[in-house]
């Protein structure tokens, strides 16, 4: 009697071993199942958007170091409308920044003016290569003044206006790493005769309102978190033209990292630097910082 009692005792705590170790598979498979199918983008059309207004202030009274008041902001829109289905992706990008800042005693001066839209069509080719084509359009919405002297008008609205179309091929790890290689790249930059009067503008020759190249772009874009909760993005455009000096590559690289606090709370660093020796000869760079309050849609 004892050896049946026993008998049943062990195969009770066999069959609750075997039990907890059969749930804890179906668990981990089911907890792989849902970061497999959060890691897959849904087909169909994604649209997503933000929108973030960046503040700072420095502010200084009997401060023997020296220093000069200030209060600065700036106001950001991001907008994505993406569509992917088994064969295609279609990546669309609007983004537009306008910033200002007040210097004690002095007028308001324009620290960020920019207006750009990115597409990119992908066809699928093999893995995770695609035939691609893609466009971009960037200008600005306010007018630019010399630093050395804030009467004399360098740019405004459409002046100028970069536009480039070009066709090759597109690797796509991710969302969130890419690159595109278009060796076949139309572009074309329209400035208003009135800044080419005198001499060229923004390699527009003089007396003209546009100027035609064509060559080559290589497009690459790299999102990571750094840790939690920050986020770094990486974005670099290169193009060097067939038709003049192709050993004069453009660059133009932003790196954007955000710390997010809460939902609506982030501090935010945007660097950007741009080589383009049709514009200015050597970097233009831009920086700014400050504490961003956000609104997603």
């Amino acid at each position: 009697m004892k050896k049946v009692i026993l008998a049943v005792g062990l195969a009770f705590v066999f069959n609750g071993v075997s039990a907890q170790v059969n749930e804890k598979e179906l668990l981990k498979k089911t907890e792989e199942a849902v970061a497999k199918i959060k890691e897959e983008k849904p087909k169909g059309w994604e649209k997503k958007g933000m929108f973030t207004v960046l503040l700072n202030q420095a502010n200084f009274n009997n401060w023997l170091a020296g220093g000069q008041n200030s209060i600065a902001g700036n106001a950001g829109l991001k907008y994505d409308f993406n569509y992917k289905s088994d064969t295609w992706t279609w990546d669309n990008k609007f983004s537009a920044n306008y910033g200002l800042t007040k210097l004690q005693g002095k007028e308001l001066q324009k620290t960020d003016d920019r207006i750009e839209f990115n597409s990119l069509l992908g066809k699928k080719a093999s893995g995770e290569w695609f035939y691609s084509a893609f466009f971009n359009f960037k200008t600005q919405f306010d007018s630019g003044f010399d630093p050395a002297d804030n009467t004399i008008k360098l740019s405004h609205f459409f002046s100028p206006a970069y536009f480039q179309l070009g066709v090759g091929m597109l690797w796509k790890k991710s969302d969130n790493l890419k690159v595109n290689i278009a060796p076949a790249t139309s572009k074309l930059i329209v400035v208003h005769k009135h800044f080419t009067d005198l001499a060229p503008s923004f390699g527009v020759e003089q007396g003209e309102s546009t100027r035609y190249e064509f060559g080559a772009a290589l497009n690459g874009y790299y999102k990571f978190n750094i840790m939690e909760n920050v986020s770094a993005e990486n974005i670099l455009n290169l193009y060097t033209n067939y038709l003049e000096d192709a050993q004069n590559v453009d660059i133009d690289y932003t790196l954007n990292i955000v710390m997010k606090v809460n939902k609506f709370m982030s501090t935010n660093l945007s660097f950007q630097t741009i080589y383009d020796d049709n514009a200015f000869a050597g970097f233009q760079t831009r920086e700014v910082v400050g504490i961003g309050i956000n609104y997603g849609f």
